[in-house]
C-alpha cells in the first residue's frame, strides 16, 4: 500500500530548483557550466534592507498573522507611488514568500482553477498538491505569449458561468518575459468579470519592468483581483523569504480563510526581516535608483540574447520585464530529427552535454515535442554590474560593450548556444551535400 495519496505519484521537486541544484553541486565538483535555468536575482539585495536587517536581528517575537502594521502600511504606499493603486493595511497579507500565499489561496479556493501556457512551474503543482484539476489555457508565440480574450472564453465556456474561478495570471510573466497593455488588460477584465473570474496577478517582476512602465489588471477589475508580490525579484532578496498579497474589499472572505490556514501552517514571516522590509519599502527614493540601475542592466542582457538568437534564425519575443525570454528552438527540428531528438527536454540535454549549459528545460506546460525553454539571462555578477552602473550614472547610457565586460557569464552562455546552434545547421549542410 502506497503511503503518497495516488493523484502524487508522480509528484516531484519543482523543477527549477532542482536544475539549480544540480548545477551548484557540478560546480562544487570543479565543472564549468552556464547556468540559464535558474531565476535567482545576480544583484546584492538592497543595502538598505541588509541595514535595517542588522540593526532588527534581535526581533523574535511571534507577529500577527497578516504581518506588522508598519510593513502592511509601507507595502500600501509603495504600489501608491509605483502603481498608482491605492490600498488600506487591512487588506494586505504578509508572508514567508509570495509563493506560501498563492498554495494558501488555491487550497482555500472552492471553484476551478485556470493557469495560461507557457507558465511558471510552480502553479500546476501547487494545484495539483490543493486537489485541483487546473484547466490548462494555452497561448501562443504568435500573439506574444499573451492570454487573449478569446482563449480564455473558450476555456470556461463548458463551465457553470455562476461558479466563481480562479485565474492564476503572472504579468510581467515568467518565462516569457512578456507584459500587458491596458488595451490588452481592459479586455481581459471584462471576460473575467462576465464569467465570474476571480484573478490572482502575480506580479513579483513588476518593479523589473524595462521602461518603469507596468500594468496591472487590478486598475480595470479591483472588485475581483487578487494583487501577489514580494522582494524576491527587484529587491534580490529571494531567500530572505518576504512575499504578500492585497485582497480587494470584495474578497474579504478569501483573506478570512487564507489567513486562519496561514495561522495554521507558517504562523508568521520571519520578524527580523518584516521590520527590515518595512524600513527599506519606505524609502521611496532609495528603492527607486536601485530598480533604475537594475532594470537597464537587465534591459541591456536581454536585448543582447535575442540579438545574438535571432541571428541565427532562432525565433523569441523580445523581453520587456524581468529575467526570462523562451526562445522557439523549431528551425533545428529537422537537424535534430536526425539526430533522434525529438522533445524539449531531449534537446535541453544534448545542450547540456555538448555544450555544458543548463536551460529550464520543458516544465512551462508547453508541448512535449515543442522546441521552447525558458532561458534566465541573470547568471552573472551583479554586483560588479550594479557599482559599474552606478560608476556611469544614470543620466548616461550604458556603453556598448557592457554586457561582454560586465555580464560575461550570460554573455558566454549566450554564445555557447549560438556556437552550439551553428553546429547543427552545418551537420545538416554537409550532409545534404555528401547525399
Amino acid at each position: 500500500m502506497s503511503l503518497v495519496r495516488e493523484d502524487l505519484h508522480d509528484y516531484c521537486l519543482a523543477s527549477n530548483l532542482a536544475l539549480n541544484e544540480k548545477i551548484v553541486q557540478l560546480r562544487q565538483e570543479g565543472q564549468n557550466v552556464y547556468h540559464l535555468a535558474f531565476g535567482q536575482s545576480p544583484f546584492p539585495v538592497i543595502e538598505e534592507a541588509v541595514e535595517a536587517l542588522k540593526d532588527n536581528a534581535e526581533q523574535n517575537a511571534y507577529l500577527p498573522v497578516t504581518g506588522i502594521p508598519k510593513l502592511r502600511k509601507a507595502i500600501c504606499d509603495f504600489h501608491c507611488h509605483f502603481d498608482d493603486l491605492h490600498f488600506l493595511p487591512e487588506q494586505v497579507i504578509v508572508a514567508p514568500g509570495s509563493k506560501e500565499l498563492i498554495f494558501l489561496l488555491i487550497s482555500v479556493f472552492g471553484g476551478d482553477i485556470l493557469i495560461p501556457s507557457p507558465s511558471w512551474t510552480t502553479y500546476k503543482p501547487q494545484s495539483v498538491l490543493a486537489g485541483h484539476k487546473p484547466i490548462i489555457v494555452e497561448n501562443a508565440m504568435e500573439e506574444g505569449w499573451k492570454l487573449v480574450p478569446e482563449k480564455l472564453t473558450k476555456a470556461v465556456k463548458h463551465l457553470e458561468k455562476k461558479k466563481v474561478k480562479l485565474l492564476i495570471f503572472c504579468n510581467p510573466d515568467n518565462p516569457s518575459g512578456i507584459d500587458y497593455t491596458n488595451d490588452q488588460l481592459k479586455s481581459l477584465s471584462l471576460v473575467c468579470q462576465e464569467n465570474n473570474i476571480i484573478v490572482l496577478s502575480d506580479e513579483i517582476y513588476a518593479r523589473l519592468h524595462f521602461k518603469g512602465e507596468h500594468n496591472s489588471i487590478a486598475k480595470f477589475y479591483p472588485e475581483g483581483t487578487i494583487l501577489s508580490s514580494g522582494l524576491s525579484k527587484w529587491a534580490s532578496a529571494g531567500g530572505w523569504r518576504i512575499g504578500y498579497h492585497i485582497y480587494p474589499p470584495e474578497l474579504m472572505e478569501l483573506l478570512s480563510a487564507v489567513s486562519s490556514a496561514a495561522s495554521n501552517t507558517y504562523s508568521c514571516a520571519p520578524a527580523p526581516m518584516q521590520y527590515a522590509v518595512s524600513e527599506m519599502m519606505s524609502n521611496i527614493p532609495a528603492c527607486d535608483e536601485y530598480i533604475q540601475h537594475s532594470t537597464r542592466i537587465l534591459k541591456a542582457v536581454s536585448e543582447f540574447c535575442i540579438r545574438e538568437l535571432e541571428s541565427v534564425g532562432v525565433k523569441a519575443v523580445a523581453s520587456t520585464a524581468g529575467y526570462y525570454i523562451f526562445p522557439n528552438f523549431e528551425m533545428l527540428r529537422e537537424p535534430l530529427k536526425k539526430r533522434h531528438i525529438t522533445t524539449c527536454e531531449d534537446m535541453c540535454t544534448a545542450l547540456f552535454e555538448e555544450a555544458k549549459l543548463m536551460a529550464g528545460g520543458p516544465a512551462f506546460l508547453r508541448p512535449l515535442d515543442e522546441l521552447t525553454t525558458r532561458l534566465c539571462y541573470v547568471n552573472f555578477n551583479g554586483k560588479l554590474a550594479l557599482n559599474e552602473s552606478r560608476r556611469i550614472g544614470l543620466s548616461f547610457p550604458l556603453p556598448d560593450k557592457f554586457v561582454e565586460n560586465f555580464c560575461c557569464q550570460t554573455f558566454e552562455g549566450i554564445k555557447v548556444i549560438v556556437k552550439w546552434v551553428k553546429a547543427q545547421l552545418e551537420e545538416t549542410r554537409f550532409c545534404n551535400v555528401s547525399i
